[in-house]
């Protein structure tokens, strides 16, 4: 197939492009800089430079493929309504990528006992709401001719396959321990996230390309672990000293609201049985711990 894959000189984009040109597919990639174009091509991607602002761009690139992979943004409004635009009444592929911190309860590093599967999601914090809406937007999207799928990360473990090799939580809380010698995790690190690792989730785009139902949304993940226990790992990795609680207020000085209020000061437990029991997805790699302990210097 000739695959159009927005991001892909991301950490989600690159690693799925790659995974679809080592299954044989020719795939084109959305970049913003011209400087990673060579860098792409030399991975066997063909480069489209511009950005998810220009919608003339995403419309003909969408229209000239055989599938669309958005994993560039998962709140780009404007760029899911040009690339359903491309692809409408063509029976055609459009896997959107979305986070599964849109159950995220932004607790302050609380635990909670709450767990979702595909079928009992919550309604949605304010700061998730646009985010579901385009992910509903996406679903609906199958009225209109177009063979879509929401597949709705988890924290995501593992080293990236093309350009971007860090994924977005863990290398955060392991730059913070570099610089400043303490491990932290927001409030007492309680809070749990589900998780999967890359080249799974690699596998799921893979097989939801080849065969998912039209309007199909999928939980992405394979194991959970607590703030606490990934960053006394992280702690025990980088010979460093015990984990330590930090405030919110300070974590998001440094990193941001939504990196520390929700990325990770928040819980987000799932369970993704739609990709095993409809796609056969087998995921390989079970525990985030076991790869901080053999992986993280």
């Amino acid at each position: 197939m000739n695959i159009f894959v927005t991001g892909a000189a991301g950490f989600i984009g690159g690693s799925v492009a790659v995974g679809m040109v080592r299954a044989g597919h020719q795939v084109s990639g959305l970049v913003r800089h011209a400087g990673q174009a060579d860098a792409l091509a030399e991975l066997g991607i063909t480069p489209v430079l511009g950005d998810l602002d220009q919608a003339d761009l995403l419309i003909e690139q969408a229209r000239g493929a055989d599938a669309v992979i958005n994993a560039a943004s998962s709140d780009h409004a404007g760029a899911v309504d040009a690339l359903i635009e491309g692809l409408r009444d063509s029976g055609k592929v459009l896997l959107h990528t979305s986070g599964s911190s849109i159950v995220g309860d932004a607790s302050g590093g609380l635990a909670s006992d709450k767990v979702y599967d595909e079928d009992t999601l919550p309604t949605p914090t304010a700061d998730k709401a646009a985010r579901v809406a385009i992910d509903q937007q996406v679903l609906a999207a199958a009225q209109l001719g177009i063979r879509t799928a929401v597949l709705c990360n988890t924290l995501i473990y593992g080293t990236g396959l093309a350009l971007s090799r860090d994924s977005v939580q863990l290398p955060r809380l392991i730059h913070q321990a570099h610089q400043s010698g303490v491990v932290r995790h927001v409030g007492p690190g309680l809070n749990i996230w589900s998780t999967v690792h890359i080249e799974d989730v690699v596998q799921l785009y893979r097989l939801a390309l080849e065969k998912s139902p039209a309007g199909t949304f999928y939980f992405v993940e394979n194991g959970e672990a607590s703030f606490r226990d990934m960053s006394a790992a992280i702690a025990t990795a980088l010979k460093l000293g015990p984990a330590q609680d930090w405030p919110l207020q300070d974590a998001i000085a440094a990193w941001g609201y939504e990196m520390a209020s929700y990325a990770l000061g928040s819980n987000s437990r799932v369970r993704g049985t739609r990709a095993r029991t409809l796609l056969g997805w087998s995921p390989r790699h079970a525990s985030v711990l076991d790869w901080i302990a053999t992986e993280v210097r």
